[in-house]
């Protein structure tokens, strides 16, 4: 019930934040240059065939009429209409977004567990050879453009040592698969569809090892530093001098007071991986929600690119929520009330 409310407040909290979200993206897209209707029907376009563009479209009105007609959208589950498309946004949302998060949600847990382990080790070892391996590596992997490393990657799984399929989908032509949340892996897995299962499991090789190289390497800076200050804390000295040894200091204390501070790195993290996808998703021709709003703000395609932020603000929100509550697990100086 604590944590309920916990919940409740902090949602509350943020709700002026996401209203501010949805106001300044709505002015800002409408100050950007370019017109839309224009973009979508050519250069060769009259002006009566511009006119009743703008008119299907509601971009005839006033700008205080139309942002409240989509304030009163939102409040029913409507995003409005793609210009570019004609269909609902809402409606190619839900297809996009699971494809997007299933490569995210996946690639940061890899590298999470990845950071965790090598920063620990990196720690433990401060100052010998492999430590200075292991922080060259991450300097390394954080200079590495993420468009780059995956044409390298793709050259390498693909083109070399045929580990790898084609960049050209999420899961192989001839595949059946029955779409419930439009994320192919688990789309698989409730259905029972061990084919499809592999086949998804095969594309999404080369994508997540991208995000996750590209991801890594803060969060395993974080989590050596974070390592090294309890290495060298009174409180660590105190528990090797009571007799802990081995797997107990290392589980019992060492891990459990380095995670502290991962749930909002990790949050961060989060977000930026969002962000990286977009040229992810064009190097592995990956239709998700990063190619989507690209495609909707190159094409000044307002409901696309107002729902596009949206959802980023929206998931910033339920992420850092999430971290704070693990945050008050890990660390039991926090409190939740």
């Amino acid at each position: 019930m604590r944590v309920l409310r916990f919940l409740l407040r902090r949602l509350l909290q943020l709700l002026p934040v996401l209203l501010g979200v949805v106001v300044l993206t709505f002015l800002l897209v409408r100050v950007l240059p370019g017109d839309p209707i224009r973009t979508i029907l050519g250069p060769n376009a009259t002006a009566e065939d511009a006119a009743a563009a703008r008119a299907r479209y509601g971009l005839d009105q006033p700008v205080w009429r139309q942002f409240l007609d989509y304030l009163g959208g939102l409040v029913t589950g409507d995003l409005g209409t793609s210009i570019q498309s004609g269909a609902p946004v809402a409606g190619e949302l839900a297809v996009r977004i699971g494809p997007t998060l299933e490569l995210v949600v996946i690639a940061l847990a890899l590298a999470l567990v990845v950071a965790t382990a090598l920063g620990i080790w990196s720690a433990r070892r401060a100052g010998r050879f492999g430590d200075h391996t292991v922080r060259i590596a991450a300097l390394v992997g954080n200079s590495l453009p993420e468009f780059w490393l995956g044409l390298v990657l793709v050259l390498l799984g693909y083109s070399v040592l045929g580990w790898a399929p084609a960049p050209s989908g999420r899961v192989d032509p001839d595949t059946d698969l029955s779409l419930l949340t439009g994320a192919d892996l688990l789309d698989a897995a409730l259905t029972g569809n061990g084919p499809a299962f592999v086949s998804a499991l095969h594309h999404l090789m080369l994508p997540v090892l991208t995000l996750a190289i590209v991801i890594v390497a803060p969060l395993l800076r974080s989590v050596r530093a974070s390592a090294l200050e309890v290495l060298a804390s009174e409180a660590y000295a105190a528990a090797e001098a009571h007799g802990l040894r081995g797997r107990l200091l290392l589980r019992g204390y060492l891990l459990r007071a380095t995670l502290v501070r991962l749930p909002a790195l990790a949050a961060l993290v989060f977000g930026f991986a969002i962000g990286s996808t977009v040229l992810i998703e064009y190097v592995f021709s990956w239709q998700g929600f990063g190619q989507w709003a690209l495609r909707g703000l190159l094409y000044r395609d307002y409901p696309v690119v107002q729902a596009s932020v949206l959802l980023i603000a929206l998931f910033y929100v339920v992420v850092f929520l999430i971290a704070d509550v693990v945050h008050a697990a890990l660390d039991p100086r926090v409190r939740i009330s």
